[in-house]
């Protein structure tokens, strides 16, 4: 049974390099995932095998505020997935932080709270896990090993700041999450980790800096021309980042990912 997922962003609809065996179709208590869910091998080990899902759908007809993340998540979890990498094109606050950059994110701002379905806990349960750290320690150490081994380099510790879209962010807003102390920001991080959390699931973002955000750099607009771009050139590095950390991360999970409903229950 898989127990590895991927979550594709924009610009990244498959899993090149991977062995495609099948595709899994999976209902949920929540509605319906983003599509078929596809189960595929590492190419150099067919024995370990990965879900993948388009977090935008196949063709990127879904808009970040209407993504089913209770679904994806739940799918996830069905098909006997219990870590995900998220997979995130955002936009660059820190200027240190150029387009094509990869970043691993720490940290969390949420600025989707009441727009979008963000639990599974909606009652009679009252249920309040612990988000202290959103990202999951032994996923993010194997990504920083995978990282040194490949001689691809990451950004490590960067706090991702959610906002709702579709539309992007002023220069204002961007001014705002800076001074928060935000570095990148995107539309689909959230709540995919917190729900992640919920079910007890590790999961860990990977963040492909596609454009610099509002008033960053002199450009005087943002097109996704360019998001679609720079994802496509970053994605050999993504994979090639992936496959490694496959085998870095631990056969068994000793992370407090495991127990996150422990004493979270009213």
């Amino acid at each position: 049974m898989p127990k590895l997922g991927i979550i594709g962003g924009s610009g990244l609809y498959g899993v090149p390099g991977f062995l495609h065996l099948k595709e899994e179709c999976v209902s949920t208590p929540f509605g319906e995932p983003s599509g078929p869910y596809l189960i595929a091998g590492i190419a150099d080990d067919a024995g370990t095998q990965v879900v993948f899902l388009p977090r935008h759908g196949t063709k990127h007809s879904i808009p970040p505020h209407k993504v089913n993340y209770r679904a994806n998540i739940w799918g996830m979890r069905e098909l006997g997935v219990e870590r995900i990498l998220g997979i995130n094109a955002v936009g660059g606050i820190d200027p240190e932080l150029p387009p094509g950059s990869i970043v691993l994110p720490d940290q969390a701002l949420d600025f989707t709270q009441g727009a979008r379905p963000s639990t599974f806990h909606d009652g009679p349960d009252v249920v309040h896990i612990d988000f202290t750290d959103p990202y999951c320690p032994e996923i993010r150490a194997a990504i920083l090993k995978a990282s040194q081994a490949e001689g691809i380099p990451v950004t490590s510790g960067a706090t991702y700041v959610c906002t709702n879209g579709p539309r992007l962010e002023s220069r204002a807003e961007i001014e705002f999450f800076r001074r928060a102390g935000a570095h990148i920001v995107g539309m689909t991080g959230m709540p995919e980790a917190a729900l992640a959390r919920e079910l007890e699931l590790c999961y860990a973002a990977v963040s492909v800096i596609t454009n610099f955000a509002a008033g960053v750099s002199a450009a005087n607009k943002l097109t996704t021309t360019e998001v679609v771009e720079t994802m496509a050139k970053s994605t050999a590095s993504v994979m090639a980042l992936l496959k490694k950390t496959f085998f870095l991360i631990p056969e068994q999970r000793g992370c407090p990912c495991k127990d996150a409903l422990s004493g979270t229950r009213l």
